[in-house]
């Protein structure tokens, strides 16, 4: 056992409390040659923990050793896959424990990559760097934007090969989430428990992540409604900053409203509404402009999970599950179209605000403008001479409409800009720099990159010289992303 006062480690492991249809317990399977190439000292202060006694301790982020309170378990969950449902769980990750930070709050510490589980389907439990250096990257990123996330403490390589299409090195990335509870966690305890199991499951929850509601005596409604909405807020979130998942399936769907899984995400370059990334999305099912309606599809899939604990009677329970999830189709685009009027600086709220925006969005669609460089443009008030977007007719008409606009406002234009550059960042991961660093990391070992851009994605609405390099407009490309295990 390593030395818990002297790494800051306060875990418990209350899911565990469940019955054990949820749960195994597994111990990480032990790695090679672990050596530590990125730790997150930010976040590990954050936690409670004493980066100076971690900061080596390759052994613990390979999954080699325990902290002291560690009970490490893989957890069962199932999930819709584009659309098929199928039995699932942790087939390559376990739960090292819950962490107890100093201010109270508490957080799953998962190895992701640390070797076979049962739910391992006939996998070899492991992961390849170059996949996790990137989840790293990209969920740091995501919270330096704002948008809720898991987020990553520490990639140990392993020093191990792992066999792919090619020979792979191998890795383990610590994540960080609220919880790994998810909508398919719910599925599976409907479809293979017992209404008892499903409901500790609901209390468990409720009591994590919304204890406001613990009294209420509808608080299984009640719970649809809160987890609906906290998805509305998250995948609106998404639309604004042009980010695409790649891979909503129900089991990918944290009830606790963040952003877990980053398989084949990426983030939009040209503003093309049908955009996708990710290889084995072949039919678009999880494209950027049908994020939103998937959020639906979930939030339904999980409303039939609950329908028992509402009224015994399901039938009964029905109609009042659907205007929960009907609130969320509402919910979603009020979020939405709150953050756009942001985007553009609009103060004063009116009934034509959504037209202008769909208008602005319709021809940046057109001219196959940059999503985010677009609004970076707009917000300090430079529009490039050779962009065929903001040199069109169309483009000097809107530009006209929305300054008459801003300058009506009770708001001044100082106000109105301001107000802008906190929601539209400067620079984002784009993906050919994401590439790039990935590349000097794992085919060169040279991290000087990656730390790079992880260090200027920190505080993307910073507006720093620092970041000027990294918010050009990218080279076309035709870009697709993978799973990567």
């Amino acid at each position: 056992m390593t030395d818990k006062q002297n790494q800051g480690w306060n875990l418990e492991n209350t899911y565990q409390q469940l019955p054990d249809l949820f749960y195994t317990n597994v111990k990480p399977v032990k790695a090679d040659a672990p050596e530590l190439v990125i730790y997150n000292e930010t976040l590990a202060a954050e936690l409670g923990l004493d980066s100076s006694a971690l900061k080596d301790e390759a052994e613990i982020f390979a999954g080699n050793k325990l902290s002291d309170g560690s009970d490490p378990i893989a957890q069962a969950y199932a999930g819709h896959q584009f659309g098929s449902f199928t039995m699932l769980g942790d087939g390559r990750a376990v739960l090292f424990g819950e962490q107890l930070t100093p201010n109270g709050k508490r957080y799953d510490i998962q190895l992701k990559g640390s070797g076979r589980t049962p739910y391992s389907r006939g996998g070899d439990g492991r992961a390849v760097l170059g996949p996790m250096l990137r989840e790293y990257l990209i969920s740091e990123a995501m919270h330096g934007l704002g948008i809720p996330t898991s987020r990553s403490l520490a990639v140990a390589a392993t020093g191990e090969t792992v066999l792919r299409e090619a020979p792979m090195p191998g890795a383990v990335l610590t994540r960080v989430a609220k919880s790994h509870i998810r909508v398919g966690t719910f599925q599976y305890a409907r479809q293979w428990g017992s209404k008892e199991d499903l409901q500790a499951l609901a209390d468990y929850s409720i009591k994590r992540h919304y204890p406001e509601i613990e009294a209420d005596k509808d608080r299984y409604l009640t719970f649809l409604y809160k987890v609906a909405d906290k998805q509305a807020a998250l995948i609106a979130d998404w639309q604004l900053k042009g980010f695409i998942h790649g891979v909503m399936n129900t089991d990918n769907v944290a009830i606790s409203g963040e952003t877990i899984d980053y398989g084949p995400c990426a983030f939009m370059d040209q503003y093309d509404r049908k955009t996708v990334f990710s290889s084995i999305d072949q039919q678009g099912r999880y494209s950027y402009g049908n994020q939103p309606g998937i959020g639906a599809w979930n939030m339904a899939r999980f409303a039939e999970s609950l329908l028992i604990l509402m009224n015994e009677d399901e039938e009964q329970a029905i109609p009042k599950a659907k205007e929960a999830v009907e609130t969320y189709v509402q919910s979603v685009e009020d979020y939405w179209l709150e953050g756009m009027r942001q985007k553009v600086g609009i103060v004063d709220k009116s009934d034509n605000d959504k037209t202008l925006i769909q208008n602005l969005l319709d021809l940046m669609e057109k001219y196959r403008a940059d999503f985010n460089n677009t609004f970076r443009s707009l917000t300090l008030q430079q529009l490039d001479a050779d962009s065929a977007l903001f040199q069109s007719s169309a483009f000097k008409e809107w530009h006209q409409a929305w300054q008459d606009k801003l300058e009506k406002q009770s708001a001044s234009l100082e106000d109105a800009y301001q107000l802008m550059k906190q929601h539209n960042p400067s620079i984002i991961p784009r993906n050919y720099l994401v590439e790039e660093v990935l590349a000097a990391a794992v085919e060169k070992g040279d991290y000087e990159p990656f730390r790079a851009l992880l260090a200027a994605l920190k505080d993307p609405y910073a507006y720093t010289e620092e970041q000027e390099k990294y918010a050009v407009n990218p080279p076309e490309q035709d870009y697709q992303t993978f799973c990567g295990t």
